[in-house]
């Protein structure tokens, strides 16, 4: 069994592998790493580049494009190791990232995932978006970051250098025991992309497990390498995969209040993007909230053996109000500024 595997998934990626694979080679050079690369039936050059350019790089090679989730979970019933990392193909590690990683996990057994501090690979004094300093979210299901709130991304200036305990730990650079992966049943792949991370994090949260940013450790990430941020197919799987996940993991006290200001908030943002004439996104946004009630059924078994096995229903790091309230309202544009969290 190796100690630490680092599994980077790739679709027509061979650009971005050539560029930031040297770094990952380069800076895990520990005792029991192994670095993989499982492909999700690429088309480009990715595999003839891997094999002749990182012979030493094992690759798994699977039959299609399964998507983030389902594509990490084929490739990880392949690994053997007692941590995986998985990792974006768009970051760029930095001299013994895997050290602080790896010793605070062995000194702290009650954690099952961790993530690095990640700054922008553009912008080096820039947090980054999707992971910054370690993910939260709020009542409602609105991700943010230690770090970065909604747009606005903060400049790092070691105010976040504390390890802390987080909701959510990003799919860009996730560390976490293969055994607690496989015992919440991994990724849902059914989410394809987006908010699969988050899904998964909740349910370690919610039946006892910690996770945290340990912010001694730090990665660069380009980020928004597969689809940009207006795309309406992103907007499409943010939208109908939040609401299957809050479906998923809300407890029932909470569930018809929640589910119904998220209907509101949902139209209030189609309203948003139709006053900008942008009505791809609008249309997205419709389409993702009529999917999820057709899929809800599918989802029912996991919702009840979710709450079957919950063991912590408040998570300190939600907050018990509007992310939404707080930024625009409130004007409160930095983490530290927030207030609310559960307790």
């Amino acid at each position: 069994m190796k100690k630490v595997s680092i599994v980077i998934l790739n679709w027509n990626g061979c650009e971005m592998l050539r560029t930031f694979l040297p770094s990952v080679i380069r800076y895990s050079d520990m005792d029991g790493i192994e670095i993989c690369v499982a492909d999700n039936g690429s088309t480009d050059a990715s595999i003839e580049m891997l094999q002749m350019e990182f012979p030493a790089v094992r690759t798994i090679l699977l039959d299609r494009n399964w998507g983030f989730a389902d594509g990490y979970n084929k490739a990880l019933e392949l690994i053997d190791a007692e941590y995986v990392v998985l990792l974006n193909s768009d970051v760029e590690v930095t001299p013994d990232w895997l050290l602080p990683l790896t010793t605070y996990m062995d000194q702290h057994p009650e954690v099952a995932a961790c993530q690095p501090k990640i700054r922008s690979q553009r912008r080096k004094d820039l947090f980054e978006h999707a992971g910054a300093a370690g993910g939260y979210i709020d009542r409602y299901g609105y991700p943010f970051c230690r770090g970065r709130i909604f747009s606005n991304v903060e400049v790092d200036k070691g105010q976040y250098d504390d390890i802390k305990p987080i909701f959510w730990a990003t799919g860009a650079a996730l560390f976490i025991r293969l055994a607690d992966f496989r015992a919440v049943g991994g990724l849902d792949g059914r989410f394809f992309a987006h908010m699969e991370e988050i899904d998964l994090c909740w349910r370690l949260r919610a039946r006892g497990y910690a996770i945290v940013c340990i912010p001694q450790s730090i990665v660069y990430h380009v980020g928004g390498a597969t689809l940009n941020k207006e795309n309406p197919r992103k907007t499409y799987l943010n939208f109908r995969n939040n609401l299957i996940m809050l479906y998923k993991n809300l407890p029932s006290e909470e569930f018809t209040q929640v589910m119904r200001t998220r209907c509101f908030l949902d139209y209030l943002a189609m309203l948003q993007y139709l006053l900008k004439f942008d009505l791809p996104n609008v249309k997205a946004i419709y389409k993702a909230r009529s999917d999820f009630k057709k899929q809800c059924k599918d989802y029912l078994a996991d919702r009840l053996g979710n709450l079957q096995k919950t063991s912590t229903k408040i998570i300190p790091e939600q907050i018990n109000n509007s992310i939404l309230w707080q930024f625009y309202a409130q004007g409160r544009k930095h983490f530290n500024q927030l207030t609310n969290f559960k307790d």
